[in-house]
């Protein structure tokens, strides 16, 4: 298997526009060997930036009113005192934040955001910053896999990515010294302390310090996942790379510095970009005879230490709930539940090095432990629950190629690796042992496996696989360890399945389906087939729940390495061990905090809840179905016409209000001083400022390779004459800006054609039937949902219809009551229609009567349904598709087509 990239994927074009046009304005670097300054002794190509903070503030301005975010006033930077070859320097550099949900493409944007930058600007030099060795392993992952489809995009560009290694430290000078472009990508852990490899010199490069050498060829950082490297000395250290600026990504910033692009969690879930997420909780419900104690965090400040406590709390209603309250040491836990069976509960140590909380009656509960809660009973259910939930799934997905993957994050390692003592449980207050959740496991898939063909013939022991990570302590600061190392054979085979080769893992002849890890595979690592994550741990963290679902959000592809899009099949079902409505409330508050309500996805459902829409047999489907299916389902092709001339004249009329800044020097000041006490210099930067222009300096480019500039840089399906692009070069009134700065004017002009000429191809589309059609078999008998997207009706061909929304139930619920609407249908995912900017799936095929009783045939109409109607509030490019679809619709097949916002509109 191969994965296959799709470059055109709107939402991934523009934040790696968004980006790049940050630094619109800034002249394109060309390879000087011999440019040296006070920073930079080694004379190696290095990037640099010619704007100054008032120009980066209004590019920044722009971007952000393009994509919809409040401006910001200011640019917020980081400033720091770092070490230098002269000595220290006071840094300040520029900091841009990108926020995409998680399993959207963030890595593969921001490695094409560097080409993009590079073919702009002519920016070489590129450190990617990661946290862990899951989230190293990862990017590694998709520079390797994405190579081919990127060179093809940008013209063979030669681009190298390298991975930091304090063994190999030559490769630091290969990153400094080469003049094709260089990503190195690097571990926070790898440059933040001052005993680093990095930090010293080095016989092995002739007594240089290799931090120097990073410096001085001025990198773009790229951060991922820059939430984990908020502390002061992993800023500090950010900042000794001496970089020109960063451009960080995630999903779930801390402080979003400048955000420039914003894909939130509803627009990814509306655009079916991600897996919808459905919760089946397992709970030990009605069952307060034990006493229950869970411990979710110690929290300690400058002279308290307090636990974060769980216990069944007396309701007003004589009931009881499950609440959690911070205690310090010598509180009782009855004074919160308001229970005699705490009474013993008197807290006599919360050990911070422990993390433990020891109570006076003898019993210890450590962080993420409960007593009384039967987790051994609870464990089983959810590993069972995850099992037979994955078996079904595999099933039902077989005969689209898709492999199915489930991944546990557990307590603690021990119970998973550890060996079970004789004596199971005799010391632990909540029944575990050293390796009950494999031994569970192995229980559960053993006993279930015979239901299912599929896994009849395979051992539990093939099936699963682990990884997990070591955590050392040195200064304070916890550094992640590959778990393989000194380890067996089977360590590291499954480490580099699990971590490296993403294709084997998704291959039907791998049998491995079934992955356990701690945290070391909360951030950065996913897998697009991960269509169960079972919690067999306390998620109590700020960002946890999101951290962990996000690793199965990507969605699925099939054995060829092709992304499939249709909704039913990309579904994550999260085995929580909390209530539905506890997780669903946490998980909701966490995107609520960081994307308000309007940002934030609907709720996940209930997948304890699951019932099922049951189709009529296809020889007893009604008359009006029928009469409607022989009018929609034919199939067509389209055909497109460009009007040159307009073309030329939207073009223009765009492209002569453009403003094109010339290139320019710049002249940076400094001064230099000499250390009274030792043996060095030092400089401080005063600031810079554009001394002249290139106007007339440079060779003035002709027009054949103004032609060839523009046509490099018009990406497909955009394909215009030469003929074309020469009048609009010849005509611009921009001619002058284009001959001063005609690597600017290409790339805004390429912008502009590609705008204007979408438009057109939309605009100038008809239809004809190809003599093909939709096969009404191709309607499933059953369609498995929760029950809350579930309504029950009478007049459609299911006795249920399946709603993604609330603006459809609201139509479903108003059609099954209008008598006049003989019957409704809701258009299945693979009923599509292609169109130059995608493929277009119609919501509604109705059979109704005239308006008001009035005499005459049956009306047969497909409708779509929209919150709005106005053109301006269709984002993206849903209002094209909607034009093509009334094209084929209407013009082809001759169906009454309309967009409407509620059922009243009809018909």
């Amino acid at each position: 298997m191969r994965f296959q990239f799709d470059g055109n994927q709107a939402f991934q074009l523009r934040a790696i526009e968004s980006a790049a046009d940050l630094l619109r304005g800034q002249p394109r670097n060309l390879v000087d060997f011999a440019s040296a300054d006070a920073g930079t002794l080694f004379g190696p190509p290095r990037n640099r930036l010619d704007l100054d903070d008032a120009q980066l503030l209004e590019n920044l301005q722009a971007v952000q009113r393009q994509n919809g975010i409040t401006p910001d006033t200011t640019l917020q930077t980081i400033e720091e005192t770092i070490n230098t070859v002269l000595g220290d320097h006071l840094l300040r550099f520029p900091n841009f934040s990108v926020e995409m949900e998680t399993g959207t493409g963030k890595t593969y944007v921001y490695i094409r955001t560097a080409l993009e930058l590079n073919r702009r600007y002519g920016l070489r030099k590129f450190i990617v910053v990661v946290p862990s060795v899951a989230v190293r392993e990862g990017v590694i992952k998709s520079l390797k896999i994405t190579q081919d489809h990127l060179r093809a995009l940008y013209d063979n560009v030669p681009y190298r990515y390298t991975v930091y290694d304090s063994k190999s430290i030559a490769k630091v000078r290969q990153f400094a010294q080469s003049d094709c472009v260089e990503l190195l990508v690097m571990t926070i852990d790898s440059f933040n302390k001052e005993d680093n490899v990095i930090r010293q010199s080095t016989d092995r490069l002739q007594g240089a310090t290799p931090l120097f050498l990073v410096q001085a060829s001025r990198p773009v950082l790229i951060l991922d996942e820059p939430q984990n490297m908020e502390s002061e000395a992993r800023i500090r250290a950010l900042a000794s790379l001496h970089p020109l600026m960063a451009l960080r990504y995630s999903a779930t910033h801390r402080n979003p510095y400048n955000l420039a692009y914003r894909l939130t969690p509803f627009e990814a879930y509306r655009q079916s970009l991600v897996k919808k997420i459905e919760v089946a909780s397992v709970v030990k419900e009605d069952d307060f005879n034990q006493v229950f104690v869970r411990v979710n965090e110690i929290r300690t400040a400058a002279k308290t230490v307090q636990a974060k406590i769980a216990v069944h709390q007396r309701m007003a209603n004589a009931g009881v709930k499950e609440k959690a309250y911070l205690f310090r040491p010598g509180d009782c836990l009855q004074t919160k539940a308001e229970r005699p069976e705490y009474a013993s509960f008197v807290i006599d140590e919360i050990s911070v090095g422990d993390q433990v909380v020891r109570f006076k009656n003898g019993i210890e509960v450590g962080v993420g432990q409960t007593q009384g809660g039967d987790q051994t009973a609870l464990f089983r259910e959810q590993i069972r629950y995850t099992v037979e939930e994955h078996f079904r799934k595999q099933k039902r997905l077989n005969a689209a190629g898709i492999k199915v993957l489930s991944l546990f994050f557990i307590d603690r390692v021990e119970n998973y690796l550890g060996q079970p003592p004789v004596n199971k449980g005799a010391d632990r207050v909540d029944g575990l042992y050293p390796g009950i959740i494999r031994e569970l496991f192995d229980e559960a898939f053993e006993e279930l496996k015979p239901k299912y063909s599929e896994f009849t013939d395979t051992k539990s022991a093939d099936v699963r696989a682990s990884y997990f990570a070591k955590k050392n302590r040195r200064g304070g600061i916890t550094e992640t360890i590959d778990s393989t190392t000194g380890q067996s054979a089977e360590d590291r085979a499954a480490y580099n399945l699990i971590m490296k080769d993403k294709e084997r893992l998704l291959s039907f002849d791998e049998p491995v389906a079934f992955i356990f890890s701690h945290s070391a595979l909360r951030e950065g690592w996913d897998n697009p087939n991960v269509c169960q994550i079972c919690t067999l741990n306390q998620t109590v963290s700020e960002v946890k729940k999101r951290q962990e679902v996000g690793r199965g959000m990507r969605l699925v592809v099939n054995q060829q390495g092709q992304r499939v899009t249709e909704d039913k099949t990309n579904i994550l079902t999260v085995v929580a061990n909390e209530s539905y409505e506890l997780f669903v409330s946490a998980l909701q508050a966490e995107m609520e905090e960081a994307f308000g309500k309007e940002g934030a996805a609907p709720r996940p459902v209930n997948a304890r809840q699951k019932r099922i829409a049951k189709r009529k047999p296809l020889d007893a489907l009604p008359e009006e179905f029928l009469n409607l299916w022989e009018k929609i389902k034919l199939k067509t092709r389209y055909q497109v016409a460009v009007d040159s001339e307009k073309l030329i004249s939207d073009v223009l009329a765009a492209l002569d209000k453009l403003k094109i800044d010339p290139p320019r020097i710049v002249a940076s000041k400094a001064e230099v001083t000499a250390d009274e006490k030792e043996d060095r210099l030092d400089y401080q930067h005063f600031g810079q400022r554009v001394v002249a222009t290139l106007i007339g300096r440079q060779a003035a480019p002709n027009v054949v390779a103004m032609i060839e500039d523009l046509i490099a840089h018009i990406t497909p399906p955009i394909k215009l004459t030469r003929k074309t692009l020469t009048t609009i070069v010849a005509q611009t009134k921009n001619r002058q800006a284009a001959l001063d700065n005609p690597q600017e004017f290409a790339l805004q002009a390429a912008r502009i054609v590609r705008e204007k000429a979408v438009q057109q191809l939309v605009d100038g589309i008809q239809y004809m039937k190809d003599g093909t059609w939709y096969d009404m078999s191709e309607w499933v008998e059953e369609e498995e949902t929760v029950s809350e997207r579930l309504i029950a009706v009478e007049n459609s061909i299911y006795d249920h219809i399946v709603v993604q929304s609330e603006t459809e139930k609201k139509f479903v619920e108003k059609l099954k009551k209008m008598k006049n609407v003989h019957l409704f249908i809701k258009l299945p995912n693979w009923f599509k229609v292609g169109t130059p900017v995608g493929q277009y799936n119609p919501d509604w095929g109705l059979v109704m009567e005239q308006v008001f009783g009035e005499d005459g045939p049956l009306l047969y109409l497909v409708r779509e349904t929209k919150s709005s109607t106005v053109a301006d509030d269709l984002r993206g490019t849903e209002n094209q598709k909607i034009h093509c679809g009334k094209r084929h619709f209407a013009g082809a097949l001759g169906v009454d087509y309309r967009v409407v916002t509620s059922a009243d509109e009809l018909p």
